[in-house]
């Protein structure tokens, strides 16, 4: 069993206000993972208090930016060791499937990558040229660090999330409160200790689990600069509000029901190849899942057929099986979640082709689901509409490219969404019309060096590569 019985504050493993330890179970059988302390409002006080004193010393703001790259380079290669620990950790905590896990490993060390690249071509300061040549004055244009950013982040990618908002935070000379949620206590407190070990400034970082009323007390503090969330539009509407009354710098990335285009001349079999990952990552519990598939009305019998017998196909069981494909939520409640958007399905009026709100068979004692396709399914259901975060995919059809876009767009999220054709030109110009942050072409993998956000509900504000590292800073200007 691993413990974690202290909290990771301020560079140092401190005993919480309140000794008593959470259980973490597993999603797979309920059996008993670890146990760990949870931040109260007087933890997240010390923390908050340590990264102001931190920041306000100026010992890691005015640290030069070669030296944090190195330090956090150093961070990115003790990670990478650790990459076996972290995916095995990650799989018994989230019942995230051992293969996606694992295979997010290598996605750690590129996001962290394109970070320092991004940061050692960084605009850290400029002196304009004057637009007026007899101008007597002239214009240094300087990145200042916002100060003092509290990072929230959701269970579901607990590694990925963590470092998407930590990297670009210290790179730029902030310090920081990492709060995460409690499923991911031992996984997250891994990550403390590999921070703990690149011997970052006193005070410069916190990493603690808590429940979500102490989320809200660390985002309403007095001494907080900038909110750096991820998690459910409606947190996200929340802590919006809180910025806007406070003043508060504040980047969101919310939820998605992105949208898979295929059309008519899309080659089948890679579309069907790129919607097992694109669609089910993660058991579906995604925010860029492609979960709204549109098909041409040509093909959408061809279409629902596939996509049934490749969801059938799909191992479902203990996430520690490295056969397994798809396994269990995260939580009880998140099972029912799902479940009864299933059954909202079938009250609907979609046509439920496979799977359904049964449990899959000889998995009782898990928080399982059954993969499931719907067909003739309208852009005003429920179940086209609204996030469900699981292993659901309900599959329109339209009638031409223009239908396609109109429909892609009737959307309140705007996060990501992919277009399948064997004319890339095509693919692209359809692209080009869909109202949201990151679209895909034929399956082609998110890449980090490019901005990552979404359009509508989908959130506020970009994450990865220089864009990334923006959103971290304020512009200062000095004229001579």
């Amino acid at each position: 069993m691993i413990s974690y019985d202290r909290l990771y504050i301020g560079g140092a493993w401190t005993e919480p206000t309140e000794p008593a330890l959470v259980e973490i179970l597993s999603p797979h059988d309920r059996s008993l993972i670890g146990v760990a302390a949870q931040a109260q409002p007087a933890d997240i006080d010390r923390a908050v208090a340590a990264a102001h004193a931190s920041f306000e010393s100026r010992v890691w703001r005015d640290t030069a930016p070669a030296a944090r790259i190195a330090l956090l380079r150093g961070f990115n290669a003790l990670r990478a060791e650790q990459a076996d620990r972290i995916a095995e950790l990650i799989t018994a905590e989230n019942g995230s499937a051992a293969w996606f896990t694992r295979a997010g490993q290598a996605g750690l060390t590129r996001q962290a990558n394109a970070y320092l690249v991004a940061a050692e071509n960084f605009d850290w300061e400029r002196t304009l040229t004057p637009s007026d040549p007899d101008a007597k004055v002239r214009s240094v244009v300087r990145r200042e660090p916002v100060g003092v950013v509290a990072a929230v982040i959701p269970w579901n990618s607990p590694f990925s999330a963590a470092t998407a908002k930590i990297l670009p935070a210290l790179l730029t000379g902030n310090s920081v409160v990492l709060k995460a949620s409690p499923e991911n206590s031992l996984s997250m407190g891994l990550l403390a200790e590999l921070i703990d070990r690149i011997g970052l400034p006193d005070g410069v970082i916190s990493i603690v689990p808590a429940e979500r009323e102490t989320s809200e007390y660390l985002i309403s503090h007095p001494l907080v600069d900038k909110i750096a969330f991820t998690g459910s539009t409606g947190a996200g509407r929340r802590i919006a509000a809180i910025a806007g009354e406070q003043l508060k710098r504040v980047s969101l990335e919310l939820g998605g029901k992105s949208a898979a285009v295929i059309l008519p001349d899309a080659d089948l079999t890679a579309v069907l190849h790129g919607l097992k990952f694109g669609a089910l990552l993660n058991n579906g519990e995604s925010c860029i899942a492609q979960t709204r598939i549109l098909a041409p009305r040509s093909r959408y019998a061809e279409v629902v057929a596939a996509l049934a017998a490749l969801v059938e196909s799909l191992p479902v069981g203990d996430p520690r099986d490295p056969h397994t494909f798809i396994g269990p939520m995260v939580r009880g409640d998140q099972q029912q979640r799902v479940r009864d958007y299933i059954e909202l399905g079938i009250a609907e009026g979609a046509r439920l082709v496979c799977g359904g709100s049964h449990l899959p068979p000889g998995l009782r004692d898990g928080f399982y689901v059954t993969p499931t396709v719907f067909a003739d399914v309208t852009p005003d259901m429920r179940i086209a509409r609204e996030e469900i975060f699981g292993p659901v995919l309900v599959v329109l059809g339209y009638d031409d490219i223009d239908d396609a876009v109109r429909i892609a767009n009737d959307s309140d999220y705007g996060l990501s969404g992919g277009v399948w054709s064997a004319d890339e030109a095509a693919a692209i110009a359809v692209a080009r019309r869909i109202r949201t942050g990151t679209v895909t072409i034929n399956g082609a993998p998110v890449g980090f060096d490019g901005p990552f956000g979404g359009f509508k509900a989908s959130g506020i504000g970009r994450e990865y590569g220089v864009v990334g590292l923006g959103q971290y800073t304020e512009y200062q200007t000095i004229t001579v």
